[in-house]
């Protein structure tokens, strides 16, 4: 348990907090006393990002975060939806019959229960997206892709894929997007199937 201790310098009282001493974080460095398991690539018990690892993620968090907030910016000045709302509607575009289960449509989003059903609930005000209950289990609910929705989706795919053109597809070589297509596809969460939009 954390425990808060005064202590009295020359300058007055201060407070400190003892933490756990086994974990202390400095910038992107690790530092534990704790033993290194057998079979750890690392030969100490100190393990920093450095050099091109800490370069490679860094570069990829401020990036991603970044593109993200432009193409976000842009569909909603252009078209009135966030990227996220055009991304449910791209995955129910995909779906057959234009719908997903709700509980598919958070896995994909990777949204909890509750984020998906706010993100649905503004989409059905919008007339985007309809509830359709499921006529053997009435604890299945989908998220069914409206025509004015699809529409809606077709309008704002040509904004959403000159973004990616400009903002990333831009900076590498045919080659490189090809080699870059190949790590991305290594990590977790990466998801092959579908297109950016509609046609």
């Amino acid at each position: 348990m954390n425990q808060v201790q005064h202590i009295q310098e020359a300058s007055g009282p201060r407070l400190r907090v003892s933490v756990d001493p086994s974990t202390r974080l400095f910038d992107m460095a690790v530092t534990t006393d704790q033993p290194v398991a057998q079979g750890q690539c690392s030969a100490s018990a100190s393990t920093q990002l450095s050099g091109s690892a800490l370069d490679a993620w860094r570069s990829y968090l401020q990036s991603h975060a970044a593109i993200l907030r432009e193409l976000d910016a842009e569909l909603i000045a252009g078209h009135g939806m966030t990227a996220r709302d055009y991304e449910v509607l791209l995955y129910l575009a995909h779906a057959d019959e234009r719908k997903l289960p709700m509980s598919a449509l958070a896995g994909r989003t990777m949204l909890t229960r509750s984020g998906i059903t706010r993100l649905v609930d503004g989409l059905v005000a919008q007339e985007l997206i309809e509830r359709v209950s499921c006529n053997s289990d009435a604890r299945i609910s989908y998220a069914r892709l409206t025509d004015t929705g699809y529409q809606k989706l077709k309008e704002a795919g040509d904004t959403h894929v000159a973004g990616i053109e400009r903002l990333f597809l831009a900076h590498f070589g045919e080659q490189e997007l090809d080699q870059l297509a190949r790590l991305l596809g290594r990590l977790p969460g990466s998801y092959r199937d579908g297109d950016c939009s509609v046609s």
